[in-house]
């Protein structure tokens, strides 16, 4: 079995930006994810979303950011293994690390590179009646494409930063917005409530869904009511996206061999855990000197620091800091 030089756990941004400066470096690299596409939340939360604070980007759509990090991610012939969940962490006698998933498969690495974001999520599911038999029939959780939603009669549910942004982003794409917030504050950035506001998205505060009803086969009404006098109206509606929040679980992480607190595994300013030869970077990277910024910046920042400090770790004759990439030769 080959002993790759670095294996990284997780395939969303901070991993995928690792994946590739660790095949500058010249390691040779294995990509794990358990989702059976690249990207991490990115990919399945807001792929048609656009992000704002990547360098280089005014602005850009975020599946677009995904299928760029992956073209200059797989440049190098990484090994990329999806739809696998790393369950167990071992060190072997040599040094190295025995990588064990739900497959039952085996994986073997010298360093080990942990960008699971905030672990597995799924979002929060409404129990409302009609909710889970509709479910991929007109009730949504993801927008994965947003042309689904064109000319449809769409129901939002929630007052977070996902329902509002989703409302003005298909304001205009869809026929017609109807959002059920169950209070009467929001969530979400004040100058995208205040836009809200101004959409013409029909806004009902203090409502919530009572139940789905369709035909069998997709969704075509909706009832709602107000939870302050329970009057109820029923809307006819195409789709519904319900959002209204997710929740997040490390799940085998926490049975790993590493200091984790609270959700976030701790790392000192070179972004290595208590185990020599296993590193972290992004979201489920704990405060380095106090300090904590999930920003995709930030995780790029970590993920570079955190293989070269593995580069060194392999090979002390190396330099952490390997000059800048326009002095290298590609």
């Amino acid at each position: 079995m080959e002993v790759y030089d670095m294996t990284i756990i997780g395939a969303g941004p901070s991993g995928l930006f690792a994946t590739f400066y660790s095949g500058l470096r010249k390691m040779t690299t294995k990509l794990i994810d358990a989702l059976e596409q690249p990207g991490g939340q990115v990919a399945v939360l807001y792929p048609e979303k656009y992000v704002y604070d990547v360098p280089g980007f005014r602005k850009i759509l975020a599946k677009e950011l995904v299928k760029d990090m992956v073209e200059q991610a797989f440049q190098f012939n990484p090994t990329v293994v999806l739809g696998e969940r790393v369950t167990q962490i071992r060190r072997l006698d040599d040094g190295s690390f025995e990588l064990m998933t739900d497959k039952a498969t085996k994986h073997i690495s010298k360093t080990v590179l942990i960008t699971a974001g905030v672990g597995a999520f799924s979002p929060n599911k409404l129990d409302s009646p009609g909710v889970a038999e509709y479910e991929g029939k007109g009730v949504f959780y993801f927008v994965r494409d947003k042309n689904m939603f064109k000319d449809k009669r769409l129901l939002i549910v929630g007052g977070g930063d996902s329902a509002v942004d989703w409302a003005l982003n298909l304001n205009g794409w869809a026929k017609k917005i109807t959002m059920v917030h169950r209070r009467d504050v929001f969530r979400a950035h004040e100058e995208s409530v205040a836009e809200l506001m101004k959409s013409g998205v029909d806004i009902k505060l203090f409502y919530e869904v009572k139940e789905v009803q369709g035909d069998g086969s997709w969704i075509n009404r909706a009832v709602v009511f107000d939870n302050r006098t329970k009057a109820e109206t029923t809307l006819d509606v195409d789709m519904m996206l319900v959002n209204i929040g997710f929740r997040a679980d490390l799940g085998p992480i926490r049975e790993w061999p590493i200091e984790i607190v609270g959700r976030e595994i701790k790392t000192n300013g070179k972004m290595e855990t208590n185990v020599p030869g296993i590193y972290v970077a992004g979201d489920i990277a704990g405060p380095v000197d106090s300090v904590k910024l999930n920003l995709i910046a930030t995780g790029f920042a970590q993920a570079a620091l955190a293989v070269n400090v593995a580069k060194n770790f392999i090979d002390p004759n190396s330099k952490v800091f390997p000059g800048h990439s326009s002095e290298m030769k590609m």
